[in-house]
């Protein structure tokens, strides 16, 4: 079959006194955001490219259906599909989810406590059908905290413009008109007269919370707060203790909060602080105190505490710890519960706040473990909780756990249908150097007949932005390859949190090609340990992922035999310079600002993957995008797929595939997203020789 060509259009772009040729960028429409809305608005001739590099998709995957439908069957049997969540008490009711073998989409039930008549109050399939849309993407799921309204809200094309509807749950009307294009988060008064959103600007960004009368015209909305600043970004949420609500306004780096008291008839945003740029911080409110969770002289956060917010006296409640990531705090009546991670591992402390004592909360012999805790009801004068955790090789387990008599029973286990035993993998905790001496912690997961000879191939696992911890959790589907001798390796590199602020700023701006070099020196690692050889690596990453991917192929094409990029962050510097975009403004602090700053210009010109190709072999690649994905636009992908056409100097696989009705996450509901994973492992296990 012939390899789609796309039109070469030259274009001399110049700033800071450099000029580059860009021959693709004329794929990028001026009206895109419209693109997202409409996609009949898309360019006819792009139209037809993409849909020629998906049939050369379908063409050259031809070999892989048998596989992609066994390794989709494998996926789909290892969940339950009628399953149901652990219930959550509110007032009158308890309420809970479930999921059935036929359908897609979860479905909400309440019953009166104490009471057997189960109601059920959403239906997701059910929504979908009546909607007759391709994709169903839900934002928000609120019941009214009187249990009288449903809100939710909804993108029915994946650019995450949320349309939110109010139903009454008794009759099942809308009791209100629909509110367009909002972030999609719903917060409900507590007396149910009114909800507050967030809506979306011209350029996607929400800067608006408003108030809403329920019943009332839209166009009567109240604007209550408006944030000024393009890099920043707003949502609304209610205290613990149900006194405030907290406007918080921030970019990636720097935050500012308001309040104002749930019984204020006209809603005035008071400031708790001035925003300091570097400095985040989160308010909120129980027991009579403010807890402050906050990085300000506090690298990796503190908490503090005061009585008054008009008066501020802030005082030491947990203090920072070096190289530990103090979380945020969880309240009941007579206890308090926090997280910390250091090392790419967490852990949860509990507290008594009338003695200040605390404890290590270890109810599991597993190093390697991600724990949670959630609660199981609104009335927190209560010592149990939910406790829950997973690891790498044992599926998520879910305790009721009892503060005051420390007893736990397992109320809920993940479970596998088609059988799993955790005794078959082996789970390893590695570090090793990167090309500064830093040390990256490196989560392993292999069958325990996997051999360490260096013949088997290894899947390297890598994001590495915006502070984002890739935590060492349970993944069904991985097993997928895992047991056909395929090692997992999570690289835990600089641009995340695992080991605190430090690791996040040292991957990020002037910093962030320690991102991939932490990630090139894991690879080079895991080769020298005999866990792989050279060219046998699969490297995976999706969105600021996919910047690493591109980077990193740049840089060391050698170490890979395939690389899988999802909705990839390819063409870099050509999104940073244009400041029109949803992410880019409040993006500044992770990435730069490359219009206005020669240094940040020059700096990720140097490493952004679409200027930086080169005539040289590269590795087979699959590259996957979404036509309605507003986070990292489809002609990033596309435009960097048509430039390795035009350089790269070998035979292998170049595929690209565009979902044309999806957005960021890629297709909507279950077996869309398994579709979606099977094919990329097919892809794996083909370049394996795995077929």
């Amino acid at each position: 079959m012939k390899i789609p060509q796309l039109q070469k259009k030259p274009e001399v772009k110049s700033c800071h006194n450099k000029t580059w040729q860009d021959d693709y960028s004329w794929i990028h429409q001026k009206n895109i955001l419209e693109v997202l809305k409409d996609s009949s608005k898309l360019l006819e001739e792009v139209r037809e490219y993409l849909e020629e590099e998906n049939n050369y998709f379908e063409h050259n995957m031809n070999d892989t259906k048998e596989i992609q439908k066994k390794i989709f069957d494998e996926i789909k049997g290892r969940i339950k599909l009628d399953d149901e969540s652990l219930p959550f008490k509110d007032k009158k009711y308890e309420y809970w989810t479930k999921t059935t073998t036929k359908g897609n989409y979860s479905i909400k039930l309440r019953k009166k406590i104490g009471s057997k008549d189960v109601e059920e109050i959403w239906n997701g399939d059910l929504e979908k059908n009546k909607l007759k849309t391709e994709y169903f993407g839900v934002g928000d799921l609120e019941v009214s905290y009187n249990d009288k309204f449903l809100g939710y809200s909804l993108d029915l094309k994946g650019s995450e413009y949320y349309t939110i509807y109010i139903r009454d749950i008794e009759s099942n009307k809308l009791i209100t008109e629909k509110i367009e294009e909002t972030s999609g988060s719903i917060t409900f008064s507590l007396d149910d007269k009114f909800i507050y959103y967030s809506k979306l600007d011209e350029n996607h960004r929400p800067r608006k919370i408003y108030r809403h009368k329920l019943g009332t015209p839209t166009k009567n909305d109240q604007l209550i707060f408006e944030e000024k600043s393009k890099a920043f970004t707003v949502g609304i949420g209610i205290s613990s203790d149900e006194k405030y609500y907290f406007i918080n306004t921030s970019d990636h780096n720097t935050s500012e909060q308001y309040y104002f008291g749930k019984d204020e008839e006209n809603p005035k945003p008071k400031l708790i602080k001035k925003r300091k740029k570097g400095v985040i911080y989160s308010v909120n409110s129980w027991g009579g105190y403010f807890y402050n969770h906050t990085n300000d002289d506090a690298e990796d956060f503190k908490i503090d505490a005061c009585q008054d917010l008009s008066n501020q006296n802030w005082k030491s409640f947990i203090p920072a710890k070096d190289e530990v990531l103090i979380g945020g705090l969880a309240f009941l009546n007579d206890w308090i519960i926090r997280s910390e991670t250091s090392n790419a591992l967490g852990k949860l402390i509990i507290r008594n706040p009338k003695t200040g004592e605390e404890d290590d909360l270890n109810f599991v012999d597993e190093k390697v473990i991600v724990p949670s805790i959630s609660l199981k009801q609104r009335d927190r004068n209560t010592d149990e909780v939910y406790l829950s955790y997973s690891s790498p090789k044992t599926p998520g387990r879910t305790y009721l756990y009892n503060f005051k008599t420390q007893n736990k029973t397992l109320v809920k286990e993940q479970e596998i249908p088609s059988g799993h035993n955790p005794e078959d993998y082996i789970v390893e905790r590695l570090e090793c150097p990167s090309h500064d001496g830093r040390m990256v912690p490196l989560t392993i997961t292999r069958h325990k007949k996997t051999k360490i000879d260096g013949n088997a191939n290894l899947l390297l696992y890598g994001y590495g932005s915006y502070g984002s911890s890739m935590s060492p959790g349970f993944s069904s589907t991985r097993l997928s390859l895992i047991n056909r001798d395929v090692i997992w390796v999570t690289a835990h590199i600089r641009g995340g949190m695992e080991r605190g602020m430090k690791w996040w700023k040292e991957g990020k701006l002037l910093n962030k090609k320690n991102t991939f070099a932490d990630y090139i020196a894991v690879g080079k690692y895991l080769i020298e340990k005999k866990y792989t050889s050279l060219g046998k690596i699969i490297g995976m990453g999706g969105s600021a992922g996919g910047l690493l991917m591109g980077a990193v192929v740049n840089k060391a094409p050698e170490l890979f035999l395939g690389i899988v990029m999802a909705v990839p962050f390819v063409d870099s510097l050509t999104t940073n310079l244009d400041h029109s975009l949803p992410l880019t403004v409040g993006e500044f602090d992770e990435f730069g600002n490359a219009k206005d700053n020669k240094e940040h210009f020059d700096y990720i010109y140097s490493y952004a993957p679409y200027n930086n190709i080169k005539k040289m072999d590269y590795p087979n690649m699959l590259i996957t995008t979404s036509l309605s994905d507003n986070r990292v636009l489809f002609d990033e992908p596309a435009k960097f797929t048509a430039k390795l056409r035009d350089y790269k100097t070998d035979n292998n696989l170049l595929l690209l595939k565009t979902e044309m009705n999806a957005g960021h996450g890629g297709k909507s509901g279950r077996d869309g997203a398994i579709e979606e994973i099977a094919i990329d492992y097919s892809f794996i296990l083909k370049v394996s020789g795995k077929l």
